[in-house]
C-alpha cells in the first residue's frame, strides 16, 4: 500500500496514482485538510503493538498502518474544515489544533517507512545556508553567499563582485493590501548601486545576496530515487524582466525547455548530496556558465516537477510511482517501468 500526505487541490499525485493502480498496487490518497470531514481514524497501542486505522467515508477505502509500504509526504496542509462549527471561534481553532497535532504525531510515527518526502528531514534541509555548506563541502561550486541585517557586512561581497543578485530568504511573495501579489523574484543590481542605499536600507530584515554569475543556461534536476531527470531551462534568450534573471519570470513568456544529458560528475554530486541530506528525493537548480561549469544553486526537498512534464512530455509521474511502488515485492516484478 502506498500512502499519500497530500491535499485536494494538488494534482501532481493524479498520474502517479493512474501508474500504481494500473500496476495493481493499492494506493491511499489522504487529503490532509479534510482530517476531521472526511475520514475516520484510530491509533492505538497495546499488547500485541501498534498500529493505526484510516477510513474515507466518502469513497470507503479505508487502510491500517501494517499494511504501509511506501509513504508520500506530497504538500499535506493543516486541517481545516470541520464537522462543526460553533460560536465560539476559540472552540474551532482548538479543535483544528488538536487536529493538527494528531497529524503531526502521526507523520512523525511514520518516519521509519520508505518515503519520497520526510517531514523529519524536509524541514531543515530548506535551509539555504545548509544547503550551500552541504552543497560545497561535497565538492560543488557554490556563489559567493551572505545573510546579514546591517550594510558593511556585504563590503567584501560587494568589492569583489561588480554585480550581485538579491533573493528573497523563504517568503516567495506577499499580498499588498489583501488583494494584489507582489512576487519576490531574484534581481540583479550594480554592487556600486547597491553601496549607495542607505543602512536602513538592510536593517529592516534579513537580507540574502549572492554575486551573480553569468549564465549559458539553467537546471532544474529532479532526483527521485537513484533517477535524474535533467531539464534544461534556456533562461538566457529572454528579456531581464521575462526569465534571463529569474527564470520563474519566463512562465508566460514562452519560456524553452527539454530534457537533456548532465555529466555522470553532476550526477553523482547530486546524489550524494541528498544522501548526506537523509532525503530520497530533491529539485536541484543549477547554472551553466558560458564556460560550461556546474554552479550549485538550491535543493527544494519537496520541489515541484509536474510543469516540467507538461512541458517536455517525459513522464516524471511514472519515475515517482516506480519508487514508491519498490517496496511491493509480490507485485513489482509484474510492472514495467
Amino acid at each position: 500500500m502506498v500512502f499519500i500526505f497530500t491535499n485536494k487541490e494538488d494534482i501532481h499525485p493524479t498520474n502517479v496514482i493512474k501508474h500504481l493502480v494500473s500496476w495493481g498496487i493499492p494506493v491511499f490518497r489522504f487529503n490532509t485538510e479534510c482530517l476531521l470531514t472526511d475520514y475516520q481514524f484510530k491509533w492505538w497501542c497495546d499488547e500485541n503493538g501498534c498500529d493505526f486505522y484510516i477510513r474515507n467515508i466518502k469513497n470507503n477505502l479505508e487502510v491500517y498502518g501494517h499494511e504501509i509500504t511506501a509513504v508520500w509526504e506530497r504538500r499535506a496542509m493543516i486541517p481545516k474544515t470541520l464537522p462543526i462549527t460553533h460560536r465560539e471561534r476559540s472552540i474551532n481553532k482548538y479543535n483544528r489544533e488538536e487536529a493538527h497535532g494528531f497529524l503531526s504525531f502521526l507523520r512523525y510515527y511514520m518516519r521509519d517507512i520508505y518515503s519520497i518526502g520526510s517531514i523529519v528531514e524536509d524541514r531543515p534541509a530548506e535551509s539555504k545556508m545548509l544547503q550551500l555548506a552541504v552543497a560545497k563541502s561535497i565538492g560543488a561550486k557554490v556563489p559567493d553567499t551572505c545573510f546579514a541585517n546591517y550594510k558593511t557586512a556585504f563590503d567584501d561581497l560587494c568589492t569583489k563582485h561588480e554585480e550581485i543578485t538579491l533573493k528573497s530568504i523563504s517568503n516567495a511573495s506577499v499580498f499588498v493590501d489583501d488583494e494584489k501579489e507582489y512576487v519576490f523574484y531574484s534581481q540583479k543590481c550594480k554592487s556600486t548601486d547597491l553601496m549607495k542605499q542607505a543602512p536602513e536600507a538592510f536593517s529592516q530584515t534579513a537580507c540574502y545576496l549572492q554575486n551573480y554569475i553569468d549564465k549559458k543556461y539553467e537546471l532544474r534536476i529532479t532526483v527521485c530515487g537513484n533517477d535524474i531527470v535533467a531539464c534544461k531551462i534556456d533562461s538566457q534568450i529572454q528579456g531581464e524582466t521575462t526569465g534571463k534573471i529569474d527564470w520563474r519570470q519566463g512562465y508566460d513568456y514562452n519560456l524553452r525547455q527539454e530534457i537533456v544529458e548532465i555529466p555522470d560528475s553532476v550526477k553523482e554530486l547530486c546524489l550524494s548530496y541528498l544522501k548526506k541530506m537523509k532525503l530520497n528525493f530533491g529539485c536541484f537548480d543549477f547554472i551553466v556558465t558560458p564556460d560550461d561549469e556546474y554552479i550549485f544553486l538550491e535543493c527544494n526537498p519537496n520541489g515541484q516537477w509536474l510543469w516540467i512534464e507538461l512541458e517536455t512530455g517525459f513522464d516524471i509521474s511514472k519515475i515517482v510511482a516506480r519508487n514508491l511502488s519498490k517496496n511491493e515485492s509480490v507485485i513489482t516484478s509484474t510492472v514495467d517501468c
